[in-house]
């Protein structure tokens, strides 16, 4: 079965600064200017790629549902060994007594930052 795509492999065409600046604010992310085309390259490799796989005839291929013959191997839930809690505050980036301080993830009304 053939499932190599027959399509050149050259460089794509870079999304545009516009294409690039729109994407971006969908995704909520702020990059400074000097970033869009270089972003706009690798997105344009990117979504060539996907074409790429979708040009490929898979008519007979099975569907991968496990990518090794073993599934579901269930390991017996036994504790091993831990730490003490002062070398895990002693390994912390920033602690306040006991605890560890991480970046706030949630806002006040419980949904992402």
């Amino acid at each position: 079965m053939d499932t190599t795509p027959h399509q050149s492999h050259s460089s794509p065409s870079p999304l545009t600064p516009d294409e690039v600046r729109r994407i971006t604010r969908l995704a909520r992310i702020e990059l400074p200017e000097a970033r869009l085309a270089p972003l706009g390259q690798d997105l344009a490799t990117i979504v060539a790629y996907v074409n790429r796989l979708r040009a490929l005839n898979l008519e007979g291929v099975e569907p991968l549902t496990h990518v090794a013959d073993e599934t579901n191997r269930l390991a017996a839930d036994e504790p091993g060994p831990t730490l003490s809690t002062q070398t895990l505050i002693d390994m912390a980036p920033e602690s306040d007594g006991l605890f560890v301080k991480v970046p706030k993830v949630l806002d006040d009304q419980g949904g992402g930052a």
